[in-house]
């Protein structure tokens, strides 16, 4: 009997300690329930390629977190892109459609490809890198920058938002990010002005500049006066020579979005990650000529010269008066070029040839500067006895201004990733200026060393090109959701 009793206790006592286990147990199991997501809904998420719940609830802290970018990686591509080059590093010189330009392109290409892009050019050379979306007929999500680079300048400009446009679809890949919008990546063709005196003329052609398509098939040769169909053509493009087929409708993207360095000093010295562009500049270029008689430098005596050198040196000055008339920091002038013939010391010039870039935020305050600046050629031509031969101005663009929900998306990425911001003005323009015509814009600025830019010393450093990859990898997620 006592033996049974034993036997009784002991068997109550296995049952209470399983009990006691169990009930110890019971409440981290009910949580991990909680909070395991539904098997359900992330087959569904996997099957639509976006989130069920509603698109502001993606992409926000959880996504943010999970960025991770290869800077090292970044930065070796930079490098290599800079090998492409027709000046010795440190500095860059890649022109468009020469065999630097066309080798540089191939790479960038191959890197799309290897994102696993589907690949298009057009027939001026715009390159197109596509990730197709889980709704692939709405309107794609575009961002992207160019890659030519003016003489003796650095390895950045424009490179970041190429190269860091590629890490960004990396980035969300990596994450796990599927997009209901497509993603595109634009490489524009001839950001600088370099060889044919025509500044963003893939983007401009995108947006559909009729007259500019006409001059290019027709009046526009480079300096060794090689026209631009024949050196489109001799990098593989413009075949049919129908300009006309580059043109992309308005509407054509939901927004594009380019990350770029500042090419300024604020973020670095006020010491902020990234720049939140509200405004592009207007900017306008001006060709103006002057002749008069040569003749030697010592025969000819001051009171009987009739000097083109001069009528130009006047001139710039005048730019800079009327620049600083407008009592505005955001109204600027440059004389870029300054060319005198037949450029001997000891020759009277006979001829004089400035190229003028004039920019504003404010059109009218800009336009005012054009028109005096012509005013006062022509009172120079008249005092100086010289002729104006030439006044022509080259383009007259109206200033661009980013799109309201884009530059909350940009914001609100920034904050997410908790990287300072503050809203700014690009006073250079890009090619974002002529995609705003054709679709809703925002750019991304990350600093770069002192400002410099155009330069060999310009320099932005892995860190801040990450960070500048991560708010734009965000922003590209959040707008590929609405």
């Amino acid at each position: 009997m006592e033996s049974l009793q034993s036997t009784r206790f002991c068997s109550v006592a296995v049952l209470l300690l399983l009990i006691s286990l169990l009930s110890s147990q019971l409440p981290s199991s009910l949580a991990q329930q909680q909070h395991e997501p539904n098997p359900t809904i992330r087959t569904m998420e996997d099957f639509s390629g976006y989130p069920i719940h509603e698109p502001g609830q993606f992409g926000s802290i959880s996504l943010a977190s999970s960025l991770s970018v290869d800077a090292q990686g970044l930065q070796k591509q930079i490098e290599e892109l800079s090998s492409f080059s027709d000046a010795p590093s440190p500095s860059v010189t890649r022109v468009l459609y020469t065999d630097k330009d066309v080798s540089a392109r191939r790479y960038v290409k191959n890197l799309m490809t290897l994102a696993g892009l589907s690949v298009r050019e057009d027939a001026v050379g715009n390159i197109f890198g596509k990730w197709d979306g889980s709704e692939p007929n709405l309107p794609a999500v575009a961002t992207g920058s160019h890659i030519d680079a003016i003489p003796y300048s650095g390895k950045y400009d424009g490179v970041v938002g190429v190269l860091g446009a590629i890490e960004a679809i990396n980035v969300l890949k990596r994450s796990g990010f599927k997009p209901k919008r497509s993603l595109e990546i634009i490489l524009f063709t001839s950001e600088e002005p370099t060889r044919f005196g025509i500044s963003c003329l893939g983007s401009r052609l995108l947006a559909g500049s009729k007259e500019l398509a006409e001059a290019l098939k027709t009046t526009v040769v480079d300096g060794q006066n090689v026209s631009f169909i024949e050196a489109a053509k001799s990098a593989g493009y413009a075949e049919d020579e129908d300009l006309s087929s580059v043109f992309l409708k308005k509407g054509s993207y939901f927004a594009f979005i380019e990350l770029h360095i500042e090419q300024g000093p604020i973020l670095e010295d006020e010491g902020l990650d990234i720049g939140v562009v509200t405004a592009i500049a207007a900017p306008a270029s001006l060709k103006v000529e002057f002749e008069g008689n040569g003749g030697h430098a010592g025969a000819v005596l001051m009171p009987y010269r009739n000097d083109a050198g001069l009528a130009a040196a006047e001139l710039a000055l005048a730019v800079e008066k009327h620049v600083l008339e407008s009592e505005s920091i955001d109204t600027v002038g440059t004389v870029g070029i300054l060319e005198l013939h037949p450029g001997a010391i000891n020759s009277i010039p006979s001829k004089s040839h400035l190229e003028i870039d004039t920019r504003d935020i404010d059109e009218g305050r800009r336009n005012t500067v054009i028109k005096k600046i012509q005013e006062s050629a022509n009172t120079i031509a008249r005092k100086r006895k010289v002729k104006l031969t030439e006044f022509k101005i080259v383009n007259q663009d109206p200033p661009a201004l980013s799109d309201k929900l884009v530059i909350k998306k940009m914001a609100e990425a920034s904050t997410e990733l908790n990287l300072s911001h503050k809203m700014m003005i690009s006073r250079a323009y890009h090619d974002s200026l002529f995609m705003a015509r054709i679709s809703p814009m925002g750019m991304i600025f990350i600093p770069c060393y002192k400002g410099y830019s155009h330069k060999p010393e310009e320099y932005s450093s892995p860190e801040d090109m990450a960070n500048g990859v991560k708010v734009l990898s965000l922003t590209l997620a959040k707008l590929s959701l609405d």
